[in-house]
C-alpha cells in the first residue's frame, strides 16, 4: 500500500522520484477559506459590529418618524401604520448600503496590501472576489434580523405574511443585496480611489431610493418621477418585500426582482473579474 507521501511522487528523466507541484486548494474551498476569513475580521471588531448593527435601526427609527405623516395619504390606509410600509423598503435600503460597503471593503484591502498578498497566491482571482460578496451578504442577513427584530419590539411592525412571509422577503433582500455588491465591487475595481468610489456610491443610492417605491406611495408622486419608478428596478424589489413581508398581492415584481439581482449580478461580476485582472 502507497504511503501518502509516495503518492505525491512522479518520476523524473532520471528514474528518480521527484515531489508532484502543488496547484493549490479547488474553488469551493477558496472561497470558504476566504469568505470565513473576512466573516471574522468582520465580526472580530466589536465597535464594527455594534454601530454595524445600530446604523439600519438608526435609518428605520429616523425615517419611521419624520416621514410618519405620509400613513394618512390616500392608500396607505390599508398598511395599518407607515412603519409597515416602511420596513421593506428599509430592509432593501440596507441591502445597498451594505452592497456599498463592500466595494469600499475592497478598495480597503487593495490599500493594505491584502490583495496584493493574494495575488501571489495559486488561488483564483475570482474566489477572492466572491468570498468578498457572500461574507457581506452573510453580514446583511444579521443587519436585517436584527432590524426586524427591532421594528417588531419598538416601532409596532406587524408583518402580515407571518414568519413564511418574512423569510422569503428576507431571503429575497439577500438575493437583491449580493447582486448589488457584484455592482459596487467592480466599480471598486475600475475606480481604485476611494472618495471617487464613495461620490459614485452616494450619487446611485439616493436616486434609485427616492425615485422608487420605498417612502411613497406612487399614486403620491409628479408624474415624472412615476414614470422613473417604473423604470427603477429597486421599485420592484421593495413591492415584491413588501408584498411578502405584509402579505399582500405582489403580481409579477418577486420574479422580475429576482431576474432582475441575478442579471446585475452576472454583468457586475464579468465586469470586476475583467477589470480585477487588468489591475493586477
Amino acid at each position: 500500500m502507497s504511503s501518502p507521501v509516495s503518492s505525491k511522487l512522479v518520476t523524473n528523466g532520471h528514474g528518480r522520484h521527484a515531489p508532484r507541484s502543488w496547484t493549490g486548494s479547488g474553488l469551493p474551498t477558496q472561497v470558504w477559506v476566504l469568505t470565513t476569513r473576512s466573516l471574522r475580521a468582520a465580526f472580530g471588531d466589536y465597535r464594527l459590529v455594534f454601530f454595524g448593527l445600530m446604523q439600519p435601526v438608526v435609518l428605520l427609527l429616523l425615517f419611521s418618524q419624520v416621514f410618519e405623516s405620509i400613513g394618512s395619504l390616500p392608500g396607505m390606509s390599508g398598511y395599518d401604520g407607515y412603519i409597515n410600509f416602511l420596513m421593506p423598503a428599509t430592509m432593501i435600503n440596507i441591502a445597498m448600503i451594505t452592497a456599498m460597503s463592500s466595494g469600499a471593503g475592497l478598495l480597503a484591502e487593495t490599500y493594505t496590501g491584502v490583495i496584493g498578498r493574494f495575488r501571489t497566491m495559486p488561488i483564483s482571482l475570482f474566489s477572492v472576489l466572491l468570498a468578498r460578496t457572500l461574507s457581506d451578504t452573510a453580514r446583511l442577513a444579521v443587519q436585517l434580523v436584527a432590524t426586524l427584530v427591532a421594528g417588531m419590539l419598538v416601532l409596532g411592525f406587524r408583518p402580515g405574511g407571518g414568519p413564511f412571509g418574512v423569510t422569503v422577503a428576507l431571503l429575497l433582500t439577500l438575493v437583491v443585496g449580493w447582486g448589488l455588491g457584484w455592482v459596487f465591487v467592480a466599480i471598486a475595481t475600475w475606480l481604485r480611489k476611494a472618495e471617487t468610489m464613495q461620490a459614485v456610491s452616494f450619487f446611485a443610492m439616493f436616486p434609485l431610493m427616492f425615485s422608487s417605491s420605498a417612502y411613497m406611495p406612487l399614486d403620491a408622486m409628479p408624474t415624472w418621477v412615476r414614470t422613473v419608478s417604473m423604470l427603477n428596478p429597486l421599485t420592484y424589489a421593495i413591492d415584491a418585500t413588501r408584498g411578502l413581508a405584509l402579505g399582500r398581492p405582489f403580481g409579477s415584481a418577486l420574479l422580475l426582482a429576482v431576474a432582475l439581482a441575478l442579471v446585475t449580478a452576472m454583468l457586475g461580476g464579468a465586469l470586476a473579474v475583467r477589470n480585477f485582472r487588468r489591475t493586477g
